[in-house]
């Protein structure tokens, strides 16, 4: 009798840690979607400014039109990579794709800037200058909130890969999740703008 009871608190015992262990990786795993959504508020935010800064820009650079369509293809590609990260945000393809897609768009608009130098007027039109305070302003919140969402992640996958967390995040497939890196050095470099 006595030997049922200790039998029957050690299996208590382990299944409330088993328990305890499951919900902190629930806990991990929410906190890191929270993070991907404040990301992906702010790179709507971005997506949505910048065909209003291109369209500000086409009657000044009308000599400039590759630049353009290069800055908005840039653009959808990262709009793109963007809806497909939302559907999982946990998936190491995905943040790899979206990191790359965005990359692609800051070197699109780095080189935006570099050829707007070269257009005063465009430089003095208030709503251009406007918009590319915005630009410049939603960037830094994507870069704050990549820093919040990749150390979500890290918390995750440390307590994922702890021991015994292992075994239960196994059993219950909690997968290992990727951080969201920008692939290109000169993405890494924040774009200047002067006027």
């Amino acid at each position: 009798m006595t030997s049922t009871l200790i039998g029957l608190a050690v299996i208590a015992v382990v299944v409330i840690y088993i328990i305890a262990i499951y919900n902190q990786l629930v806990s991990y795993r929410n906190q890191f979607k929270n993070g991907f959504a404040q990301i992906d508020v702010q790179l709507q935010r971005r997506h949505d400014l910048i065909p209003n800064l291109v369209e500000s820009a086409k009657a000044y650079m009308s000599h400039e039109r590759g630049t353009l369509t290069e800055v908005m293809e840039a653009r959808n590609g990262a709009v793109n990579a963007q809806k497909d990260a939302a559907t999982d945000p946990g998936e190491a393809g995905k943040m790899k794709k979206l990191g790359m897609a965005e990359g692609l768009l800051d070197k699109a608009l780095a080189n935006f800037y570099a050829v707007a130098e070269n257009y005063p007027d465009l430089k003095a039109n208030e709503t251009v200058q406007q918009l590319m305070e915005e630009l410049s302003s939603t960037e830094n919140r994507v870069a704050f909130a990549r820093q919040a969402y990749n150390d979500s992640v890290m918390s995750y996958n440390i307590h994922r890969e702890k021991f015994p967390n292992n075994i239960v995040a196994g059993l219950f497939s909690f997968k290992p999740t990727a951080q969201l890196e920008l692939e290109t050095l000169e993405a890494r470099t924040a774009p200047k703008v002067s006027f």
